[in-house]
């Protein structure tokens, strides 16, 4: 009788698996090395937030407490502004709208000229620009504390500009035009410039932003 001369001997089997094995193991390399690469990097802690009092466009003091346990982004404008503050303000109106509805980040926006913006000045301000107060607060102070807050603790900044040099009535300050990152613990994480020769916000700056707000937001 002739012997099935399609049966393997048990040697091809043995070596077959052994050949699987090591295809399964590469296999299981390559995806340990991809999910590696793709690992998020924690953000530096750049620096911490000091308590401060400022008001709201509701005329309610605010302090560091009221921010505590939530992710917020900053930025400093003034309202008389007619160079980059409308711009900012519209970004962050964006920002306002692309955070999905399960984030409990927060909007601060702060002024620059308590002179003129009171609370009521700045509420109709944010009306303007259809802010959800619930979610964006706009502070005032004096000069003093919103400086304690702005420069020493967020890296923002403002200088007045003196009146030889101003080129229309509006042209009150120089300010930075970024907006800044504040995690859960009040420490800064992230400054992200937003506006400038090659910038572009909505390809580039928004993106990266949502995606640093979300990756606090995930943080213990």
């Amino acid at each position: 009788m002739l012997e099935n001369s399609s049966r393997l001997p048990r040697t091809a089997w043995v070596g077959f698996g052994f050949v699987s094995g090591l295809l399964g193991l590469a296999v299981l390399i390559s995806v340990l090395q991809i999910n590696q690469s793709r690992k998020v990097q924690p953000l530096r802690v750049i620096g911490p937030i000091a308590d401060f009092t400022l008001t709201n466009q509701d005329g309610q003091i605010t302090s560091l407490a009221n921010l505590t346990n939530h992710v917020w982004v900053a930025d400093i404008i003034f309202t008389r502004c007619a160079g980059p503050c409308p711009r900012m303000t519209g970004q962050m109106k964006s920002l306002q709208n692309l955070l999905p509805p399960g984030s409990r980040a927060k909007l601060v926006t702060l002024t620059t000229d308590p002179g003129n913006d009171s609370p009521a000045v700045l509420k109709k301000y944010g009306q303007h620009f259809d802010a959800d107060f619930n979610r964006w607060t706009f502070l005032t102070g004096t000069k003093a504390e919103i400086a304690g807050l702005a420069s020493d603790s967020l890296k923002l900044s403002a200088v007045p500009v003196k009146p030889e040099d101003r080129k229309d009535d509006a042209d009150l300050f120089i300010h930075t035009t970024i907006f800044v990152v504040v995690d859960k613990h009040a420490q800064l994480r992230g400054i992200f410039e937003t506006g400038g020769e090659g910038v572009d916000w909505t390809n580039d700056v928004a993106p990266r932003l949502l995606k640093t707000v979300r990756q606090l937001e995930n943080e213990p």
